[in-house]
């Protein structure tokens, strides 16, 4: 099926007014995926941004968006891609969005604390969602897209918080993790208390961890935390960024920490 936005009114003012049609601006694919792991079918949706001067059916790698539905943040994720694919800042990528049905029941682990309980009757799903991503989704935006070996991960919020997690409990899953406000608080700050043991015994791989935390009323300070931690434990082979935004909030912080983020990590390669 083919992901379409109807603009009718920006349309029918260039039209005569006794003519109210509309076409469907077309921005990318959607298909809905049947999991058995989840017991769910689960939608996504994905959008190839034009590359001047890239072969036509060139693979790509690709962009894993959390809370990517057409109402969370696929599209604004898929236009930051398209503009610094379009102006040379960075590489092209294949955008795939993962629509949410539970969101916190999927981006969460386990929690002790009852603060924690109480966000959602299901918490917990994280591992069962992560399992979804490496073993179905990957494997089905394989089959259908031309991609490369290369992927990354992005998510704010709770979905900063699957995002670390996912770098510590199953690094080879992705190459670049980037979390945005996460909410590292989750569970007593149960992340950063293993995180030093989890690190002494990382995985021989290189992998990137870049994560940006808001002002102080938000998840700044625990990002702070998570920044001291790896600064004390990471090995060679993490490499990690910081990227403090006190002059943003929790609610403004995605759009601007991701332009950075992916300016910094997916600079065009020089050419031969």
């Amino acid at each position: 099926m083919r992901l379409s936005v109807l603009l009718l009114s920006l349309l029918s003012c260039a039209a005569p007014r006794n003519d109210l049609r509309a076409e469907p601006l077309v921005l990318g694919d959607t298909f809905t995926l049947e999991s058995k792991v989840l017991g769910e079918a689960r939608r996504i949706n994905v959008y190839r941004p034009p590359a001047w001067g890239e072969p036509e059916g060139a693979a790509r790698p690709v962009l894993y968006v959390l809370d990517g539905g057409l109402k969370e943040d696929f599209v604004h994720v898929a236009g930051l891609v398209q503009v610094l694919v379009g102006n040379g800042s960075m590489r092209p990528f294949l955008v795939v969005g993962i629509e949410n049905t539970q969101r916190r029941r999927d981006l969460t682990g386990p929690s002790s604390v009852a603060e924690d309980q109480a966000i959602a009757p299901v918490i917990g799903g994280a591992a069962r969602f992560r399992s979804f991503l490496g073993t179905e989704l990957k494997a089905e935006i394989a089959r259908r897209y031309p991609t490369t070996s290369e992927s990354a991960l992005v998510g704010e919020s709770l979905a900063g918080l699957f995002t670390v997690e996912t770098f510590f409990v199953e690094p080879t899953l992705f190459d670049t993790f980037i979390a945005i406000e996460p909410t590292l608080g989750w569970n007593h700050q149960a992340l950063l208390t293993s995180a030093p043991a989890t690190l002494a015994n990382f995985p021989p791989v290189e992998r990137t961890l870049w994560f940006a935390g808001a002002n102080a009323e938000a998840n700044g300070p625990v990002a702070k935390s998570l920044a001291t931690v790896l600064e004390a434990s990471a090995p060679a082979t993490v490499h990690w960024h910081h990227e403090p935004m006190p002059e943003e909030q929790h609610s403004t912080i995605f759009h601007p920490a991701a332009l950075r983020a992916f300016r910094t990590l997916f600079v065009p390669k020089p050419a031969p």
